[in-house]
């Protein structure tokens, strides 16, 4: 079976749904990634080694990109940006294992990402503001914005999972011809240009949905204090 123009691999059938290799790799990825993160929570000291030193040098670093874009609400979404970002970055790397690809590389998966994103800000949102409240902004400033608000939603999500799929499969693209060409004779630069090119994307996503997280929660903020 193909999809997105490669091949993707049905490894078992549960019932109607076809299990495939991107499915497993990315519940494989979910599951180391939560595993790690209860086995260093489980093993924190006040005096830290370098391993605690370093996860924490990643935690501050998490948590200062949140607070720059959005102050006020660190805490609230440090949870799931960081989780995002964690997994991206897991699932990016990935590809670089023998015989494994990335998940990303399948636009279900980044889809199922930008899906994931798009709930969140409106989860946020509501959670924040109320049902009502939050609603109430896509009549904002006219009733005649709604359709242009509904479109905006909808085309950056669409922009969201079509970037990261498609510089992801570029990239291992790249690299398959570059070998098929060159063989095994630059294979430290191959590596080194996908690993830098797998971070900036998991920033990249990450990044955009906490703009679009904080950005809702924020103008929801705004109006509210406006009102009072």
């Amino acid at each position: 079976m193909e999809n997105n123009g490669i091949e993707v691999v049905t490894l078992f059938q549960m019932g109607p749904l076809a299990i495939t290799a991107t499915v497993v790799t990315t519940w494989v990825i979910m599951a180391l990634v939560g595993l790690f993160g209860w086995l260093i929570s489980r093993r924190l000291s006040l005096e830290p080694g370098p391993l605690q030193t370093a996860i924490e040098g990643v935690a501050s670093g998490i948590e200062d990109a949140i607070r720059g874009v959005a102050p006020e609400q660190t805490q609230l979404l440090l949870p799931f940006i960081g989780s995002l970002w964690l997994f991206l970055v897991a699932a990016n790397l990935s590809g670089l294992i023998p015989g494994v690809h990335s998940p990303t590389r399948d636009l279900s998966a980044t889809s199922a990402l930008a899906i994931l994103v798009f709930l969140s800000v409106h989860w946020f949102g509501i959670r924040s503001q109320g049902l009502k409240n939050y609603l109430r902004h896509y009549l904002t400033p006219s009733p005649i914005l709604l359709p242009f608000h509904l479109i905006s939603e909808i085309t950056r999500t669409i922009a969201l999972a079509v970037r990261l799929f498609g510089n992801m499969m570029s990239l291992e693209m790249a690299a398959l011809l570059i070998l098929m060409v060159a063989g095994f004779l630059v294979p430290v630069p191959i590596l080194m240009l996908h690993i830098i090119e797998a971070l900036v994307q998991a920033y990249i996503f990450g990044t955009l949905a906490l703009i679009y997280v904080a950005g809702g929660l924020q103008s929801q903020q705004l109006k509210h204090r406006q009102q009072h």
